[in-house]
């Protein structure tokens, strides 16, 4: 045992001892007597192994007293020993105090004293000083027997898992030992590692890459898959490419569980989650990395992911590594479920532009649905103008059926009952009934149908039975040009049937044709209906057109089939002889072939997306114009409205003041004259002391009965009148603003405007009108009681002199000439006053009416401005957000695009065949 561990477990008395001696304090202390008398001996080396045997016996008093009396080398060691003795004894503060106090060079000692410190602070309780005295513990010496073990155990206990993945990673680089890189992946695995930025681990793995190439793969795996979905994700796929393009690794070793992580994650990337700019940087050193260890299993996909990203971004991938693609496409195992890829890619593309929220298009997903049907046949029936191709598919499915020229393309398939659907990009509708069916295909009547597809299904046995779908497109133009539909559906279709005129068959127009299908779709079988041919009197020349035809057919398609057929010809054996010809037509679909069909298909589909695009910022661009437009014209409608309102309230308060007025002026005329006509009440034995009193009761019946039986009847009537003009004033209104409002609803194509005003006003106006002639609750004006000069003197007298039968004469004449004289005016006004009042009332109140009859209308027409511009802000809003950031709608697009051609190229591994 060495000297250091002798220090360390106290047992450096055991070198003073004898072989068989048991009592080290009887030998310890007379050694001790010996030396003290002879002056000579190490006495300090004795009191150190005293001091260890009185510990050893917990008498630690007597230990530090010893061990204080040590002056030699051994003294750093009998300090730290008194420190333990004060650690037993509880005197923990004292202990740390001595502890800290060695001042040694012997890392055996430093490190001891360290562990002691750890214990003491985790006595204590004090985790952050055993922290840093653990972590300075490592740090001075980590190769001291346990040191990083037991920091690992602590770093572990408290769930420090930063200090301890930082532990796992020095000591695997130090040390290079399997065990760190095996705690260190444990780590990873539990996810702990993502905290780190990925640069931190780069030396470690370039370490372990030198050790153990299958533990380094482990460690990746691990890695990687903590990093996934965290925010340094993409920092750690550029830190580890960066290195591992680097180190020499290759495909001779076997790197299985890196290469399906390699596929794992590209796949993941250009799932169109993320943006080129994010990409651009990562992709091209993921690939260089993932082609130069993929095993056999992902060689296919390593490679055509490599081909497809480099001709979509030419440079970014180095020459050396396509060229490596290239060799390596042709001679990797293609096992991979092309149909299951393909679709996959396609719903994947139809999920993201719904959350898009854009159509892919009806179309687009019958398309795909028809082309996975491997038992249906699709055969293009195909021709130039007049040629008998309708004629051909009428005869063909026993039914006058396409009787004008086609604008769209039609599919007809045997089913046991007959539906006629159209499906466009917008929408699927089923058809009423055959005519409107005949409607929607005639190009004369209807041009919208041209993007469309007829879905025609009805019992057809030669149908059925040969599991066959025709598919009818417009016939070729006379500029001898494809149209659209047609040159689209050639790859929707298994075969092509092309009906020549059997009077001038294969014309130059037509062999011209014949090429362009070639060059569009040169995997397309050809053949050919020699129809007319009953048009052929003679029976040898008949054969004799056949047979050339047949020749000149074959120079241009040497596998192609010449059928000669009338269309008016109803004979069992052609029937029989067609259905022949359609079988053997039918061959098994080849699934590379429906394959390579659905990818091309999802290739229009991605360029359908992209005119989307284009589309959406020119209809967001003519959405805001139109709708200031017309946020314009509803602001203009509302301010016609307001001076219709206007103009009609002056006009109905003119007509209806003008009414008061006529009454105004009646009563100024008629009340003086019949208060003046009272004066025949007036005679010469009139009782003339009190006859004020009766003149002014008959004055007010008079006038009473005059406002009952003629004036209230005449206002009656012509508030009738009033109220009938006012009704065609307000209907005039009325029909104004249902033109408006027909107007704007033609504009928007829907009947959004109803600006329907409130004609319950009228009603309470007739209601008011009754009530306010219904009769008058007069006051009595005192019209003869009042206290003018005259009429006092006038009453004075009669009161004075009407006692007198002689004075009678002279006031009959003074009384009558006053009232014959009187002009009553004020009395007229005071009649009028109170006759009036409530009509004045209504005719203030009569504004507030006009406005209630106006008011939905102008709600309507406001919240249609307000909605008008909230729609313009958001479309506004869409349209910067859509120019500001095309990428997050044009970048997803690309990378479908790289998968798509990634399948294509694997597609095309398969045949065997090289295209640039």
């Amino acid at each position: 045992m060495t000297l250091e561990n002798q220090l360390i477990k106290k047992t450096f008395y055991e070198t003073f001892m004898e072989a068989g001696e048991k009592n080290p304090v009887r030998v310890l202390g007379e050694a001790f007597l010996a030396g003290y008398k002879d002056g000579t001996a190490d006495i300090s080396a004795i009191r150190f192994a005293q001091g260890e045997v009185y510990f050893h016996n917990k008498d630690y008093e007597a230990a530090i007293f010893k061990w204080e009396n040590v002056h030699n080398a051994l003294e750093p060691w009998a300090k730290k020993n008194i420190a333990d003795c004060h650690y037993e004894l509880g005197q923990l503060s004292t202990a740390e105090e001595i502890y800290k106090s060695i001042d040694t060079e012997s890392s055996v000692l430093q490190s001891e004293v360290a562990l002691q410190l750890f214990s003491l602070y985790i006595d204590q309780g004090k985790i952050e000083k055993a922290d840093q005295v653990i972590k300075k513990a490592v740090s001075s010496n980590p190769d001291y027997p346990n040191v990083t073990d037991i920091a690992r155990a602590f770093f572990e206990k408290h769930k420090d898992w930063k200090s301890a993945i930082e532990l796992a990673v020095n000591e695997a680089i130090r040390t290079e030992s399997h065990r760190w890189f095996d705690i260190l992946k444990s780590y990873a695995e539990q996810g702990l590692t993502k905290a780190f930025e990925p640069h931190y681990f780069s030396k470690c793995l370039a370490v372990l890459y030198g050790v153990d190439q299958t533990r380094f793969e482990q460690m990746v795996h691990a890695l990687w898959n903590g990093y996934r979905n965290e925010r340094s994700y993409f920092s750690w796929l550029r830190e580890f490419n960066h290195l591992f393009l680097n180190l020499d690794a290759n495909r001779k070793q076997s790197w299985k569980e890196l290469s399906a992580l390699y596929q794992e994650t590209y796949f993941e990337l250009i799932d169109g989650t993320y943006l080129m700019k994010e990409l651009e940087e990562i992709i091209p050193n993921l690939l260089t990395n993932w082609i130069k260890i993929a095993d056999y299993s992902h060689a296919l996909f390593a490679s055509a992911a490599v081909l497809a990203w480099s001709e979509k971004f030419p440079s970014s991938i180095s020459p050396e590594v396509v060229n490596d693609a290239e060799n390596l496409i042709f001679h990797s195992r293609n096992e991979t479920d092309g149909l299951e890829y393909s679709l996959t890619l396609f719903d994947s593309i139809v999920k993201w532009a719904e959350e898009q929220h854009v159509d892919p298009g009806h179309r687009f997903r019958w398309i795909i649905r028809e082309l996975v049907d491997f038992q249906t046949h699709h055969l293009l029936v195909a021709g130039t103008s007049g040629n008998g191709k309708s004629s051909f598919i009428n005869s063909v499915l026993g039914e006058n059926i396409l009787t004008v020229p086609t604008s769209s393309v039609i599919v007809f398939k045997g089913d046991d009952e007959t539906e006629i659907r159209k499906i466009s990009d917008e929408e699927l509708t089923t058809f009423s009934g055959f005519h409107e069916f005949q409607e929607a295909v005639d190009r004369r009547l209807n041009k919208a149908f041209n993007n469309a597809i007829i879905e025609f299904s009805l019992p057809s046995p030669i149908l059925q039975e040969n599991r066959l779908a025709l598919i009818d497109t417009p016939g070729f133009s006379d500029r001898n040009r494809m149209e659209g539909e047609a040159l689209e559906y050639l790859h929707f279709a298994d075969s092509l049937l092309f009906v020549l005129d059997a009077n001038d068959p294969f014309t130059e127009k037509e062999q011209e044709i014949i090429m362009q299908i070639r060059k569009y779709a040169p995997n397309l079988p050809i053949h050919f209906l020699l129809n007319k041919i009953d048009e052929i009197y003679d029976e040898q020349e008949a054969a004799q057109i056949v047979e050339d035809t047949r020749s000149r057919v074959r120079e241009f398609l040497p596998r192609a089939q010449v059928f000669a057929y009338s269309s008016h010809l109803r004979s069992r054996k052609q029937q029989n002889d067609l259905a022949e010809f359609l079988k053997d037509l039918n061959r098994p679909i080849a699934e590379e072939d429906r394959i390579e069909k659905i990818l091309i298909f999802i290739r229009k589909l991605i360029r359908h997306l992209l005119d989307k695009w284009t589309e959406m910022e020119k209809s967001l661009v003519e959405s805001i114009k139109w709708n200031e437009e017309m946020a314009t014209k509803l602001s203009g409608a509302i301010n016609q409205l307001t001076d219709l309102k206007e103009e009609k309230t002056r006009m109905i308060t003119r007509t209806f003041r003008k009414v008061l007025e006529e009454i105004r002026a009646d009563l100024s005329e008629n009340i003086p004259k019949i208060l003046q006509e009272c004066s025949d009440l007036i005679q010469e034995d009139s009782d003339f002391r009190n006859i004020h009193f009766e003149l002014n009761d008959e004055m007010n019946r008079r006038a009473h009965a005059y406002v009952t039986d003629k004036v209230l009847p005449e206002l009656y009537r012509s508030l009738q009148e009033w109220i009938l003009k006012a009704n065609d004033e307000l209907n005039q209104c009325q029909s104004f603003l249902d033109e408006i409002s027909d107007g704007f609803n033609g504009m928007y194509g829907e009947e959004r405007l109803k600006l329907n005003c409130d004609f319950k006003v009228l009603d309470d106006w007739l209601r008011d009108a009754d009530r306010m002639t219904s009769g008058v609750q007069m006051e009595k004006v005192n019209i003869f009681l009042r206290r003018t000069p005259y009429q006092i003197l006038l009453k004075s007298a009669g009161r004075l002199f009407g006692v007198f039968q002689q004075n009678n004469e002279m006031l009959y004449h003074k009384y009558k000439q006053f009232v014959e004289n009187q002009d009553y005016l004020d009395v007229a006004e005071s009649i009028m006053n109170q006759l009036l009042l409530p009509f004045e009332l209504f005719e203030k109140s009569l504004e507030r009416d006009i406005s209630f009859f106006f008011r939905n209308p102008f709600v309507v027409l406001n919240q249609a401005v307000e909605e008008t511009k909230k729609e313009i802000e958001e479309k506004e809003e869409e349209l910067e957000k859509m120019r500001s950031n095309p990428e997050t709608y044009r970048d997803p697009l690309t990378l479908f695009e790289v998968k798509l051609r990634q399948y294509e190229w694997i597609t095309i591994s398969a045949k065997g065949v090289f295209h640039a």
